[in-house]
């Protein structure tokens, strides 16, 4: 691992159960609302009913033609994507000429939402094959690419809850080899009944809203949504005469291959991708004003994360926004990587919800209160079942 050059992110965008824009999002946060609730959008025989953070206004910009023929991930996507680009100040009409790339992370999309076809197929009662051809067309990634008709690489990352991350790790890698000049990254996903069922069955979810970190935490809280950002070479920037909202400096990746669904208890991958990130970025641990955890509330998630936040980074102001969102798997890592750069550029960070009162154990708390921040460089970092880790590094340094 070698030290990069930064990338800028001229773009960003976002839609969860928080806001249908990022800066609705934002809002959303520093007023301290949030808003789980029962699922609507299935239904589960489980006796007891979990919250969830569900997303129940219409996705801006998806017309009905894409709202028939593409999964919700797909449209989840293509609406955080329209909003980075234009965030980002792109001609869509001019990309296509462009040496664009798309990275998308996610983890089910939606493999699991066709039930009735499975049932009806192994019943042999032959039932239409559209389920099966909107989920072949639902490629987040490749929706993204043929909406702007892009020509550049396209790939879809599929590693669990730190797939938005990696995305934009990997378009980074896209913009200094020179393969790209622009790099569309980020993820989405979706709410599933097997999903939900699923979480409830490791007996990792909360029957009450998520309490990240807190001493009386119980599991996490699923949620949807999307986060992307447009990563964009010097050169590109400057024919533009644009200006970088952030840069990624540094992005790590390391699996500690202890459980199935479960952290290593000491955070061993976890502290190898934060030394990676490190060296990729040139920065160490005082540089970094804050980090935006993952902090799915669950019980070993966040003592093995809040061990390594206190052998690292001991003193710095850590929060979890997983308490606004609900976690939205493989878009989480880029939903908390776009929060990450919003509030660099603001200048502080919302309060961690759901806190109240500190784990003996782990021996430290998140910021209680929305807080003002001095430094210019955050780390925003996900922890996924199969042991696997990934940090980004961001920062509004020098501009």
């Amino acid at each position: 691992m070698n030290r990069g050059a930064p990338v800028a992110i001229s773009g960003a965008g976002c839609l969860s159960a928080s806001g249908e824009s990022l800066m609705q999002n934002m809002k959303t946060l520093f007023q301290g609302k949030r808003n789980p609730d029962r699922p609507e959008a299935f239904s589960s025989s489980h006796p007891v009913t979990y919250p969830v953070f569900e997303i129940r206004y219409p996705l801006p910009g998806i017309n009905d033609g894409q709202k028939k023929s593409l999964s919700r991930t797909a449209q989840l996507g293509l609406a955080a994507a329209a909003e980075a680009i234009k965030d980002a100040g792109l001609d869509p009409d001019a990309m296509s000429g462009l040496r664009v790339g798309v990275c998308m992370g996610t983890t089910v999309g939606s493999t699991m939402n066709d039930e009735q076809f499975y049932r009806d197929f192994k019943n042999m009662l032959e039932p239409d094959m559209f389920a099966i051809s909107r989920y072949l067309n639902s490629n987040p990634s490749s929706v993204i690419s043929k909406e702007y008709s892009l020509k550049g690489p396209c790939q879809t990352i599929v590693n669990a809850c730190s797939s938005g991350t990696d995305a934009i790790g990997i378009g980074a890698s896209w913009i200094r080899s020179g393969i790209c000049d622009i790099v569309i990254a980020g993820g989405a996903d979706e709410l599933s009944r097997i999903s939900y069922n699923g979480f409830i069955s490791l007996m990792i979810t909360d029957p009450d809203p998520c309490r990240p970190f807190d001493r009386n935490r119980k599991g996490l809280n699923l949620g949807e949504g999307a986060g992307v950002v447009v990563l964009e070479s010097e050169y590109s920037l400057k024919r533009r005469n644009k200006k970088a909202k952030a840069f990624v400096l540094g992005y790590g990746s390391a699996s500690d291959g202890y459980h199935l669904t479960a952290p290593h208890p000491e955070g061993r991958g976890l502290k190898r991708a934060i030394a990676d990130a490190f060296v990729e970025s040139g920065k160490k641990a005082g540089d970094i004003g804050f980090i935006n955890a993952h902090g799915t509330a669950t019980p070993e998630n966040d003592m093995a994360e809040a061990r390594v936040l206190k052998e690292i980074f001991n003193g710095i102001p850590f929060l979890s926004t997983k308490g606004y969102t609900g976690h939205t798997l493989g878009a989480a890592g880029a939903i908390e990587a776009v929060y990450t750069v919003a509030s660099l550029e603001a200048g502080r960070i919302p309060a961690s919800a759901g806190f109240s009162e500190i784990d003996p154990e782990a021996g430290i708390s998140p910021v209680t209160e929305n807080m003002g921040i001095t430094g210019k460089t955050a780390l925003s970092e996900s922890l996924a079942f199969g042991g696997q880790n990934a940090v980004l590094i961001l920062s509004t340094e020098g501009i």
